[in-house]
């Protein structure tokens, strides 16, 4: 079990977590969620003892093995895998069948196993580092962004291994289908906190946003309460009959906490930039052949038509030629044999990751903003910059300083600027952050014109193509309907559920997300039913409450004039017999206001149940 209490950490002014104390159990599988640079992998490198905390502890048992994949690559066997069989634990040195079955999920071939590691791309000898950690059989598997090295068919083979990880297991990732199909448990880091919660993504961000809603809600309600209080002290400070109702209002004033409104987060919100299209078919590739090497085809006899609005996605293991078609069809490379036509009214906006060269290090985030289209001024490219996380003094950072991820969103918000009619996307959700994912879907499906994204994100691929270009068993083929209709197919032959939503339809009958609509309508209403019942009695008590006060205070106001008019009389009885009353009638006042106030609490907690329990529906 890991334990960390009290963690503080941050560097410079930027405070990333302070006084964050959690723990994870054995066998929890725990998402770790958080905005890019809020200390996701800060705080596992904490873990793993490569980088100090400001305050706090983390406390590992003895003997704890843990498993991190690092990026660097030390090899030290002639072959991938003698290298894999390092990682095997002291007793199990010579089971190199456990390795082999590990390296083939992760897409190495029999032949491949023979080969030396350094002959490999960079993603692989990370897969290679990956397999060493998996077959160690750690206590604690922590993970940080395994999808960005892995091609579709091997994050499905790892989330079935994950699924059945027999001990606990820390992950990071921006996929959020993949890691909602995996976890038990979800840790944030949110404003500074870090609060681990049971559950899904779904239900850690469902009690956050819960959770700031009651923040809100209290915040105002609090913030009305001290404005009656010190309107009370005004209006009575003046008065000695009444001083000792004004001191207790003092020494509530006092005691209360003051809450501050809560800073709004930034998210990333953007959309493409569409020129209209007159016309229906856009482009086509007839027959179209490509090769880097002389005797080895890695595009053949490939044909698709790509019409006005269409949604495609290329889908299929690395190294087969993915990226490669998308340069072909955004007319990056030149086929070696066979055409590819386009509409004379067409306008292109590519994504690639490997664009990223192309940016100019000494230009700012602004300037290459700028430069990208020649109606962009400087104003919109302020907003584009603010759209892609770089607000204020940050659109003025040089190229040469800024991340990776950074610098992809600065490639992204160059396409952003450009009006176009067709976006090629080279997996643009790399280097994102969850939120941002969301915000890059919701941009994509309300563009206008065309897309032809290559992707391995699932939750795109159901959300999003209508067409797929597949790359399997060594051909390439268009499938003419969406996703969930190719697996339904058979998809990648791995007998893997087709979401996580069929793997609960099998095991927990009937959720909310699978109801019809009339069943959904009826839902929802019973729903409004007990809402109004529960409401109503809540809401009468404050209402007449608030007239009693009104009232009370009405005759309260009398009183004091009858008061003065007695005091200037010099009538002693008037004077004993009104003072009673005052008394009397502000008792009455405290009693409505504090029943005003245990109604209005009251009244926040129900609404914010039933509200909660509206939005799981829609989920």
């Amino acid at each position: 079990m890991i334990n960390a209490e009290n963690l503080t950490k941050s560097f410079g002014r930027q405070i990333l977590f302070e006084a964050a104390s959690f723990k994870i159990n054995p066998r929890e599988r725990v998402g770790l969620v958080g905005r890019n640079g809020h200390g996701k992998t800060t705080l596992v490198r904490m873990i793993v003892g490569e980088s100090e905390m400001d305050g706090g502890g983390i406390s590992i048992p003895k003997n704890y093995r843990l498993g991190y994949v690092r990026q660097q690559i030390a090899f030290e066997k002639e072959t991938v895998l003698e290298e894999g069989m390092r990682g095997l634990p002291e007793t199990e040195k010579d089971h190199y069948w456990k390795v082999e079955k590990i390296l083939a999920g992760l897409g190495f071939s029999e032949a491949d196993l023979r080969r030396n590691p350094m002959e490999f791309s960079g993603g692989y000898q990370v897969r290679l580092n990956l397999a060493k950690v998996l077959v160690s059989d750690p206590d604690l598997l922590l993970l940080d962004e395994p999808t960005n090295y892995l091609d579709i068919t091997s994050i499905r083979w790892i989330q079935r291994f994950l699924i059945n990880w027999p001990r606990a297991l820390l992950l990071i990732t921006h996929d959020r289908g993949f890691m909602d199909r995996i976890v038990t448990h979800t840790l944030g880091i949110h404003r500074r906190k870090i609060r681990k919660i049971a559950g899904d993504t779904a239900k850690y961000y469902a009690q956050m946003a819960q959770d700031e809603e009651i923040y809100e809600k209290t915040r105002l309600n609090d913030a009305r309460r001290r404005k009656e209080i010190e309107l009370f002290i005004s209006r009575f400070r003046a008065k000695a009959r009444l001083a000792n109702l004004v001191q207790s209002r003092v020494k509530t004033l006092a005691k209360m906490e003051k809450r501050e409104r809560l800073e709004r987060l930034k998210n990333l919100e953007f959309s493409f930039r569409s020129k209209p299209f007159p016309g229906k078919h856009m482009m086509a590739a007839r027959q179209v052949c490509f090769s880097y090497e002389p005797n080895r085809l890695l595009i053949k006899n490939f044909s698709i038509g790509i019409n006005a609005g269409d949604r495609i996605c290329v889908v299929g293991p690395n190294g087969k030629g993915k990226t490669t078609l998308l340069k072909l069809l955004a007319g990056t490379l030149t086929p070696r044999s066979g055409e590819i036509t386009r509409n004379p009214n067409l306008i292109e906006g590519v994504f690639e990751q490997t664009n990223l060269r192309t940016l100019d290090d000494a230009k700012t985030v602004e300037e290459e903003i700028l430069s990208s289209h020649g109606d962009v001024d400087r104003q919109k490219a302020r907003n584009i910059c603010g759209a892609m996380m770089f607000a204020g003094n940050d659109a003025l950072k040089k190229i040469r300083v800024l991340s990776g991820g950074e610098k992809s969103r600065v490639m992204l918000g160059r396409v952003l600027a450009t009006p176009v009619n067709l976006l090629f996307l080279d997996e643009p959700t790399n280097h994102l952050d969850m939120e941002s994912c969301d915000a890059l879907l919701a941009a994509i499906d309300s563009f206008e014109g065309a897309v032809v994204m290559v992707t391995h994100n699932e939750m795109f691929l159901h959300a999003l193509a209508e067409r797929l270009i597949v790359f399997h068993d060594n051909r390439i083929r268009v499938f003419e309907d969406g996703y969930q209709r190719f697996l339904e197919k058979g998809g990648w032959g791995d007998d893997m559920p087709s979401s996580a939503s069929a793997e609960e339809a099998a095991t927990e009958g009937p959720t909310a997300a699978r109801l019809s609509k009339k069943q959904m309508r009826r839902k929802r209403s019973e729903i409004n039913a007990r809402r109004t019942a529960s409401l109503k009695p809540i809401e009468e008590t404050i209402a007449r409450t608030e007239n009693d006060i009104e009232s009370r205070e009405k005759e309260l106001g009398e009183l004091h004039a009858a008061m003065q008019t007695a005091t200037q009389a010099q009538d002693g009885q008037a004077i004993g017999r009104l003072a009673r009353s005052i008394h009397r009638c502000q008792e009455a006042i405290d009693r409505l206001f504090k029943t005003l106030e245990t109604s209005t609490e009251a009244l926040e907690k129900e609404r914010a149940q039933f509200d909660l329990l509206v939005k799981e529906l829609d989920e």
